[in-house]
Formats: structure tokens, sequence, C-alpha cells
């Protein structure tokens, strides 16, 4: 009995010093988070797995959501159990926001696609060949995704994002035994911490290096742009958007799109107002302050000038309309009309930056050639 029960005690003390161990090597190799820019996501490195975690994927969101990224013969403490563990790198891939798409093309990881909702919004030449191959499947819409195919399909992963804290067609899909992760690239309010989510995908692929390298090249030329738009001798007005449904849509004051105006040495006529999504304003407001702006970007309703005067005569009152300083991204679609920018532009807020100082300020960029934006004729 004796011999037992100093057995037990002997186990019971090298359990606590392994565990001790375990905690102090956890500790040691533990890597700050990387994440510079983005408020909603962090990744922390721990030797063979990584704990990324997800702060804010909509508003006011009210929970936390953390998911443990286990390589190969990793092992997660007991602490970690009880969160969604996905093995990485991944092989498969579900995404549901056309925004996350260049991510999976940067990384070179397009093939693990294997389906998405509305396929017609994406704009990707390469995905586009992959679905013509019938090697991506359509999955109906984000609200009713099409969850007989997903069983079917048996993703890795499937990479959800939510408007509120009411989302039923993820919570039915996590019952179905599918692993989905959340998303809140959209939610982030400036041009980097959109792009920075990169990152998040570079750890499900356990291509965090490749990410960073590519995320380091778009910040330096961001922020290497902002430096030449300082140098410009004047301010232009701009007003941005146009009418949709009756009322005129633009950027809040510290939204992405006015903050990306703003470090293109411009004066964006609403930069003051607050928010972080579209002001909804009546078209006699927007003309009353806006009538004299300098240039004016549209959204990508329109192709042309013509278009704009068919949709509204009364664009043409606006000096930069009567000047053809009106510039629009709804020239470059894929071929079944999903916009590009809608698709590359949060992740690429370098060439956006660059596109705009060329329009604004073309001195300053010379022989550069906007990759999203033409002056509409």
């Amino acid at each position: 009995m004796q011999k037992l029960s100093l057995l037990l005690i002997l186990i019971v003390a090298s359990l606590f010093v392994q565990c001790k161990n375990e905690k102090a090597v956890e500790s040691k190799i533990s890597i700050v988070n990387s994440v510079k820019y983005a408020k909603g996501f962090s990744i922390e490195n721990y030797g063979n797995y990584a704990v990324v975690t997800v702060k804010n994927p909509w508003p006011k969101a009210t929970k936390t959501y953390k998911y443990i990224l286990k390589k190969k013969n990793g092992i997660i403490p007991d602490s970690l159990k009880n969160n969604l563990t996905i093995n990485v790198p991944i092989q498969s891939i579900v995404v549901t926001s056309t925004t996350h798409i260049p991510s999976l093309e940067m990384l070179k990881e397009e093939k693990t696609l294997v389906g998405f909702p509305n396929l017609d919004y994406i704009s990707s030449e390469k995905v586009r060949s992959l679905i013509d191959a019938k090697k991506v499947k359509e999955l109906g819409t984000n609200q009713t995704l099409n969850t007989e195919i997903l069983i079917d399909l048996q993703p890795n992963v499937i990479i959800g994002y939510g408007l509120d804290n009411n989302n039923p067609t993820l919570d039915n899909l996590e019952k179905s035994g599918l692993k989905v992760l959340l998303n809140g690239d959209w939610n982030e309010q400036t041009p980097l911490g959109k792009a920075e989510w990169i990152k998040f995908f570079g750890a499900l692929y356990d291509k965090q290096e490749k990410a960073n390298e590519i995320f380091s090249k778009i910040e330096n030329d961001y922020l290497k742009t902002i430096e030449i738009a300082k140098k410009a001798t004047s301010k232009p007005t701009v007003l941005a958007g146009d009418i949709f449904e009756g009322k005129w849509y633009l950027p809040s004051g510290t939204s992405w799109g006015s903050l990306i105006l703003k470090e293109a040495n411009s004066n964006y006529l609403w930069q003051k107002t607050t928010g972080t999504g579209s002001l909804s304003l009546s078209f006699e407001t927007v003309f009353e302050k806006a009538k004299d702006a300098d240039f004016w970007i549209t959204s990508g309703q329109f192709s042309t000038l013509n278009e704009m005067i068919e949709a509204n005569p009364h664009y043409n009152q606006f000096k930069a309309f009567q000047n053809r300083n009106v510039y629009s991204f709804a020239g470059k679609k894929g071929k079944t009309g999903g916009i590009l920018y809608y698709e590359l532009a949060p992740n690429r807020p370098d060439l956006v930056l660059k596109d705009l100082v060329k329009i604004l300020h073309p001195e300053l960029l010379v022989g550069y050639k906007p990759f999203f934006f033409e002056k509409l004729k």
C-alpha cells in the first residue's frame, strides 16, 4: 500500500513538473502579436500551434472568437482545448466575401477554394478559370448557404462574416459539424488595417512569413505614396459617391474611404463627419455643399457621363461634371460582371492611393497609369 501511495505521489509530481516545464517553454517561445494596424484580430505563435483571436467581426460585437491552428504533431494545452482547432496548413476552403479572394491568390492558394456564394461576383481571372472548370461550387447566397453542398464538400474551414450577433446560417453550419471561422476585414476602419487580414489567411495555410512579406510591401508602398502626396502644392476639393435608390451615398468622415482621400492630400468635403460606413444624404444637401468641387469620385454604377445623365439629369449641374473631372472604378469588371474594385481594393490600398494621387496631383506620379480608376467620357 505504501509503495502504491509513493508511486502515485511520484506520478503526480512528475505531471506537475511536466506541466510547469510546458508552461515555461510555452512562455519562452510565445511571439508577441505581429498584427500592427488591424484592430479586429491578433495572431500569437507557440511553436507547433498558433492562437488567432478575432475580436471585432462586426460593429459592437459582444463576443471574442479564439481559433487554435495546430501544425502536425502540435500539442495543444488543456486550457485551449475548448476552442475550435484547425489542422494547418489547410487543404480546402470556402470563403463568403469577394474581399477574401485576393488573399488566397496572393498566397498562391486559390486552388484550395472549393465553394463560394454567388460565383458571378468573383472578378479574379485565376478563380474564374477554376469556376469554369467546375472546381468551385455555387453555394447560393450568404443568407441561405447551401448546407447540403457544404456537407458534401467537407471543406477544412468556412470563412464567414456577420453583420451583427445574429448569424443563424453560420450557427447551423457549425451544428452540422463544419468548422466556421469569422473574418472581420470589412469592419476595419483604416486602409492598412483592412489589408493586414492577409495575415489571417497566411496563418491558415502555415504561410505567415509569406503573408508578412506581402503585407510589408503593400505597407511600404502605401506609406511612400503618402509622403509623395505631401509634396502637392494644392489640396483640391473632392465629392464622392452618387445616388442609389433615391439617396446619395458617400463615405463617412472616419471611414477608410475618407481616410484614403485625406492621405492623397485632398479636401474631401465630408471628412469632418463621424462614422465608419456611408452617409445617406439628399441630392439637395450634397449639391449645396459640393456643386463647386474640383473632382468627383463616383461609385461603380456608371461607366460613362451619358449613363450618369440618363440616371439623373441634375448631375450636370456640378462643376466637376462640367469640367469632365469625374472618375469611376466601374470599368474594370470580371467576365460575369463583378467589379474588381470591390474585390481587390480593400486588399490593395497602395494601388487605390496611387490612383487617387495620380488623379488629384498628376505631376507627382509621372508615368503612372491608374489601376482601378478611369476618367469618365
